[in-house]
């Protein structure tokens, strides 16, 4: 959501001009597809992690302009709330000890970037959902100040025609109603990229699919949304429902979500984007001047900007991305389950295990996707988001079996031939895969911890629950810090 787009106003004429440039987008990557001009060399990996600000009292702090202001470092920009920022990592290989690289990179830059938002006042959070998060803290006054922001929200809700429901029953419930998309904002995530061949990218976006409902178990970090306690991955549905585009009528037509798993199992990147034209509306119908065709013929490599802007509105949890670099067009599959945090060092292990495992699926001799249906994956990945690490899922060829008995029998292995595949350290393979196999062991999390911590502090310390939510928080920025794996961390 980064591409600045000017305030403005869509007429139909927009609109017709748009769907027709999107389609001849389309022609061009499909004839770019067939001739193979895509960079495949040097395959990279690459991590965007979103980030919350809190004040002194562990509330939101509405102050991402200053903060950024203050950092003055281009790898950190803007998102839509307030109290949110995002750090973009440089992509690099996973040879060697590109994982601990990562790492280093990572922690340094937001050490550096604290120090200068402490001095403004302000905290930065990875977690899935801050728990201090309340109803006024999410209004159209908090969507930051790029005008992208405001007109999505004016053409999602001009798409909708009516406010927005949300409606999460977990352990406990929550009904209320929102008149803007700034719910989203409460969702903040980690994206692993992953560069791919056009041959490779069908089996390694199948993939992702398979996996999606074991990271989120894992990686679960969101259990806490306006002071109730929901799902262990509140991420998933509140994103689903803050970014819905469909009134209720739409929706008793099949007329699909714009924040979709997908209905199947894919043979060609093609299909995905195809899939985003033939369904979609334009949210933002911005067109570029170039011609595509003509750039083509001319030897150049097109940019596709309307193709990549309208997919840039589809919010696959597994995303295609085309993307031009250093004037050479490549594919990446863009990972977008799991919640930010809990430390730098969970969110390489998460990278690890999901890069590693990706890659054993795809080489697999026997796709695990000619062996399970597509609703399956579906049904593991909403399970797995209710009920995290104590999830129940189906694999194929051992039936329904706790999820963590999957991931230590079954996927732990894979995952450590895939990085091997990818000539990672062996030391940097058994310290990051170490991490998932004691989350398994302990049953501990970052959505285990915070509710565990939640109801330690409201039975022991009688805490009502506003107080007890900053609690966790600060006890939770504390550990963060420590960048102890989340399985490390004590109940206060």
């Amino acid at each position: 959501m980064g591409e600045d787009v000017g305030v403005r106003t869509f007429s139909r004429e927009d609109r017709a001009r748009y769907r027709d440039k999107v389609r001849r987008c389309l022609d061009v990557f499909a004839e770019m597809l067939r001739e193979s001009r895509f960079d495949v060399d040097r395959p990279m990996t690459g991590v965007e992690i979103e980030l919350n600000l809190v004040d002194e009292s562990s509330n939101p702090a509405m102050r991402n302009a200053d903060v950024l202001a203050a950092i003055a470092d281009p790898s950190f920009q803007t998102e839509l709330g307030q109290f949110n920022v995002e750090i973009n990592v440089p992509p690099r290989r996973l040879t060697g000890t590109g994982t601990a690289d990562f790492e280093e990179y990572v922690r340094a830059s937001l050490n550096a970037a604290e120090v200068k938002a402490r001095t403004i006042g302000a905290h930065m959070v990875m977690i899935g959902i801050l728990p201090t998060l309340r109803p006024e803290h999410l209004t159209a006054e908090t969507l930051s100040a790029n005008p992208r922001y405001k007109l999505l929200n004016e053409q999602i809700f001009a798409a909708r025609g009516e406010d927005l429901p949300i409606a999460i029953s977990g352990v406990e419930r929550l009904a209320v109603t929102a008149d803007t998309i700034t719910p989203e904002a409460a969702c903040t995530s980690t994206q692993f990229h992953l560069q791919v061949s056009p041959p490779q990218f069908a089996d390694y976006w199948n993939a992702a699919q398979a996996v999606a409902g074991i990271q989120v178990a894992v990686g679960a970090n969101s259990p806490l949304f306006f002071g109730r306690e929901l799902w262990r991955e509140t991420r998933i549905p509140l994103f689903q429902q803050a970014t819905d585009t469909r009134s209720e009528e739409i929706k008793a037509q099949g007329v699909r979500p714009r924040v979709w798993f997908g209905e199947r199992w894919i043979t060609s990147v093609f299909d995905l984007f195809e899939e985003n034209v033939r369904y979609f509306p334009a949210l933002l119908p911005v067109c570029d001047p170039e011609d595509p065709a003509q750039s083509l013929a001319a030897g150049e490599v097109p940019n596709l900007n309307e193709l990549r802007l309208h997919n840039g509105t589809v919010y696959r949890w597994n995303r295609p991305v085309y993307d031009v670099s250093r004037g050479r067009p490549h594919l990446r599959v863009e990972n977008r389950v799991l919640p930010a945090g809990p430390t730098v060092s969970d969110t390489v292990a998460n990278g690890a295990f999901y890069f590693g495992l990706v890659r054993a699926l795809a080489e697999a001799d026997r796709p695990l996707w000619s062996q399970m249906s597509f609703s399956a994956a579906e049904e593991n990945f909403t399970n797995c988001a209710r009920h995290g690490i104590d999830a129940q899922v189906f694999w194929p060829g051992l039936g329904y079996l706790p999820v963590s008995e999957l991931v230590l029998r079954r996927l732990l292995p894979l995952a450590h031939h895939g990085l091997d595949r990818w000539g990672l350290d062996p030391a940097e393979r058994d310290r990051l895969l170490g991490i998932i196999e004691q989350r398994c062991l302990t049953g501990r999390n970052g959505a285990s911890w915070q509710v565990e911590t939640l109801h330690r502090l409201e039975s022991a310390d009688h805490l009502d629950r506003p107080e007890a939510l900053r609690e966790v928080v600060r006890h939770y920025v504390d550990l963060m810090h420590s960048n102890r794996p989340v399985h490390e961390w004590p109940i206060p």
